[in-house]
């Protein structure tokens, strides 16, 4: 029993923590210019809901993931909209913004209900299906769980290796000095939060068309928010989100295979283990200067008139 629950938290964990990584490396893009977004929630619902629905219509799970990119990156426009041009509170446009987004899944997603449909196909890694400990669901994953490293090596190399990512950063540090450098702080801002929205749309994608193959409302179960907690851990380093997104599906995976193998712990406590986990992240780091944010985040920039 032991290590058949091992088997299964290490093939689990890289599942579940994928859409976590897409979502973590969106925020940290947009926390870095500044912008704390509380309605990546939202944004995972309109892109889980948007790509189920394509794929169902169409059959073509890689239209349904790259609509549901595109509609993440156009969703959060809305937010970019409030917080950088409107000048509006960024905690208030974000949780508005969630609210947006969960109304408008239920709304897409509701012929949808109950409908199974042919998602992401599996891979299994050249020579590792050999193995004697090796089961079939181990390492053997789809083509967004391949890319999620290679992207977030990507955004890193975006943002502290590119004249853009320096500008970006200025940006989240203090828009005063990025303005005065000559830098555009509202159209930085705006990239940021459609790539933001982009990765998103991304994660909610896999969740429907990768893990679940199913569309049920609030499927997300709050992963948008342990996203943001993602970011504090991995303080704003895209390259630390791959550890933390890790350890979170491998939370997310413990709680399901306990419940799967009939243990006595009760289920309401199993499914308390991620939020646990967020808490005790959010409790480690909390105050420490070598996790300081960003010193622009979450601050309205009024501009330079």
């Amino acid at each position: 029993m032991t290590w058949t629950l091992i088997r299964g938290v290490v093939s689990g964990c890289i599942m579940f923590g994928v859409p976590l990584l897409y979502a973590t490396l969106g925020e940290v893009i947009g926390q870095r210019a500044g912008m704390v977004n509380l309605g990546l929630e939202g944004i995972l619902l309109v892109g889980a809901s948007v790509g189920f629905a394509v794929t169902a219509e169409t059959g073509n799970p890689f239209l349904g993931v790259a609509i549901a990119v595109l509609a993440g990156g156009v969703f959060n426009m809305l937010y970019a909209y409030l917080a950088v041009t409107r000048r509006a509170n960024q905690l208030a446009s974000g949780l508005a913004l969630m609210f947006l987004g969960i109304g408008l899944s239920a709304l897409i997603g509701k012929a949808y209900i109950g409908k199974r449909i042919v998602g992401l196909a599996r891979y299994q890694i050249p020579g590792l299906a050999q193995l004697p400990w090796v089961t079939k669901t181990m390492f053997s994953y789809d083509v967004l769980v391949y890319l999620s490293v290679p992207v977030a090596v990507l955004v890193w190399w975006a943002l502290f290796r590119t004249r853009w990512g320096l500008s970006l950063r200025t940006v989240g540090e203090s828009p005063t000095a990025a303005y005065a450098a000559g830098r555009r702080v509202d159209l930085l801002r705006y990239q940021a939060q459609f790539l933001n929205g982009c990765l998103a749309g991304l994660a909610g994608a896999h969740l429907s068309l990768a893990l679940a193959m199913a569309w049920t409302e609030g499927m997300t179960g709050g992963r948008g928010f342990i996203a943001v907690a993602l970011v504090i851990f991995s303080r704003w380093h895209p390259l630390r989100a791959i550890v933390g997104a890790v350890l979170f599906g491998g939370a997310v995976t413990l709680q399901l295979q306990l419940q799967a193998q009939g243990t006595g712990i009760s289920p309401f406590l199993l499914n308390m283990i991620p939020y646990v986990l967020t808490l005790g992240v959010l409790v480690l780091w909390a105050g420490s200067r070598r996790s300081a944010a960003p010193g622009g985040l979450g601050r309205v920039y009024y501009g330079e008139d």
